[in-house]
């Protein structure tokens, strides 16, 4: 089995989706051996990469809502997350573009390691979500990316040749993710997250734990 899902790290529903996705793979007994291919795809690439703006005034402009209304409504998020033991303040996140997040994503991805892909990706969200940090930051993608382990890579000589920092001050790995947001746009995909298994089967949304759990079966029983 193979899964492709598309995300974005200022996503809570794609933090909420992917959470519930790999419980209900760990469930099945088959997160070991199910590849996980995070696709990029940004819910706002317009953002700058500095704003004065709070989550909630953000919230409120490209929703067309009142102040009140915005932060009722991330309220809300909060405790959606909250209720699958997944806290998050959001009302505390920075609104700014996430094109660096993604491209560090696609340079670890580039290392061949699900797990520490993995890890990464839970990072991110956690540095976006919890940490409540500018996720355009390169101070701090570089010192949670440590946290998890991320080796320096290597010529082929042994010597190190670059590091997250070097890839985050590049343009490196853009092109991937614009690929993958061609991509999205290609299949028709509307919004995020999107969740494609064996390139045939959707799940779009956060959706409960559930349905990940009787999809998973679903086509666990169909490919046998």
């Amino acid at each position: 089995m193979e899964i492709q899902y598309w995300a974005d790290i200022a996503c809570p529903y794609c933090y909420m989706g992917i959470t519930q996705l790999q419980r209900a793979l760990k469930e099945l007994k088959i997160a070991d051996q199910t590849p996980l291919k995070f696709m990029s795809f940004q819910l706002d690439p317009t953002l700058s990469t500095t704003t004065d703006l709070s989550m909630t005034e953000y919230y409120a402009k490209t929703h067309q809502l009142t102040k009140q209304e915005a932060a009722t409504q991330i309220q809300k998020i909060d405790q959606l997350a909250a209720d699958i033991d997944l806290p998050i303040k959001m009302e505390n996140a920075i609104p700014v573009n996430t094109l660096a997040a993604h491209r560090l994503i696609k340079y670890i991805e580039s290392l061949n390691d699900q797990a520490l892909l993995n890890k990464a990706v839970k990072r991110l969200y956690q540095l976006y979500f919890n940490d409540n940090e500018s996720i355009t930051d390169y101070e701090a993608l570089t010192v949670a990316m440590n946290e998890i382990g991320l080796p320096v890579a290597m010529n082929e000589i042994g010597l190190p040749v670059a590091d997250v920092k070097k890839v985050l001050e590049s343009n490196q790995y853009e092109d991937e993710v614009r690929k993958n947001e061609r991509r999205a746009f290609m299949i028709g995909m509307q919004s995020a997250p999107l969740f494609v298994i064996n390139n045939k089967y959707s799940i779009t949304g956060a959706q409960p734990y559930e349905v990940f759990l009787e999809a998973l079966k679903k086509v666990k029983n169909t490919t046998k």
